[in-house]
């Protein structure tokens, strides 16, 4: 049997990527790999099509390696090309064979010669170690901001995905989010993803999976939620906060029907303010680990979390 080969991936081997993630990583209510979400991930992604290796065995894809094109915003303005590495799976037939490590490498070869200038992700537990073998570098553990609530809870419904409508009927449907001139938006004060109108209304009002809604105030900040279940009850997640105030959080708050609010904002940025004011408590519970490696001299300190400026919506990717 010929040995499997790495090479760049087609539209055609989709199928057999989505068989391979399916096989390795399985699935769940809230996570359901379609072919919808794979595009929306890999081929709607504003910041351009992902770089997706495939190591393929006798017409079988054995491992997929996607990295999704990113862009982030300096302190001062310059525009940073990225990668951020995504979907990653052997199929159990092929297992302990080098494929994630080969896949890997060939992608961040591939990047150099693209003059990429950043890697960076969250990995699990069980993946982080091969990131840091083969170069990344630990930035910190992203804890969590929780505020619980003390009203009665809806109960989660396994067998099905939550909606934004059965947890938060006070937020619209992100699809119906519409931005404005008067969209509050604001200057990195770090490494940070460009709220552009095609940037969010690709992550929050297209995603083909997850429930997204939106309040908006009379200003014109958008507080943004994910509805979900976790570890057998419901929860709100903050996504972000264009602009939205304290007041929004905590009418949130009021009206929800989970059990808690959760998100996470990058310290000394007005968001984590404004969530500490609304009564999120930051815990100490790791909930994510932010690794990096760059692939060019870069004129800041990224393995700095106080060089970041995130909110939990540039965390996660659901």
């Amino acid at each position: 049997m010929a040995e499997w080969v790495v090479r760049q991936a087609t539209p055609a081997d989709v199928p057999g990527i989505l068989d391979t993630l399916r096989s390795a990583l399985g699935e769940t209510p809230l996570l359901q790999r379609t072919a919808d979400l794979w595009a929306w991930k890999h081929e709607h992604n504003p910041f351009g099509h992902s770089l997706v290796l495939v190591a393929a065995k006798d017409g079988v894809i054995a491992g997929v390696r996607a990295m999704m094109r990113w862009e982030i915003t300096t302190r001062g303005g310059e525009t940073l090309k990225c990668l951020r590495p995504v979907d990653t799976a052997t199929h159990p037939d092929f297992l302990r064979q080098g494929i994630f490590r080969e896949l890997t490498m060939s992608a961040i070869e591939q990047a150099r010669s693209e003059r990429v200038h950043l890697v960076f992700n969250t990995p699990n537990e069980k993946s982080a170690p091969g990131y840091l073998q083969m170069g990344w570098q630990k930035v910190a553990d992203i804890g969590v901001m929780i505020r619980p609530r003390l009203g009665r809870a809806v109960s989660p419904l396994p067998d099905r995905p939550p909606s934004i409508a059965q947890i938060a009927p006070g937020l619209k449907p992100a699809p119906h989010m519409v931005l404005s001139d008067e969209t509050p938006w604001r200057d990195p004060m770090g490494l940070r993803t460009p709220r552009t109108g095609s940037y969010i209304r690709w992550r929050f009002t297209a995603h083909p999976t997850a429930s997204y809604g939106f309040l908006e105030e009379e200003g014109g900040g958008i507080l943004v939620a994910r509805a979900n279940w976790r570890g057998g009850t419901s929860e709100l997640v903050l996504s972000d906060l264009i602009g939205a105030g304290q007041g929004s959080i905590r009418r949130v708050a009021r009206t929800s029907k989970a059990r808690y609010l959760a998100g996470w904002f990058s310290p000394s940025t007005p968001e984590r303010r404004t969530a500490i004011l609304a009564g999120m408590i930051p815990v100490p519970k790791s909930t994510l680990r932010l690794v990096a490696m760059p692939l060019v001299d870069l004129d800041m300190d990224v393995f700095d979390l106080a060089s970041w400026d995130l909110t939990t919506s540039d965390l996660e990717l659901l």
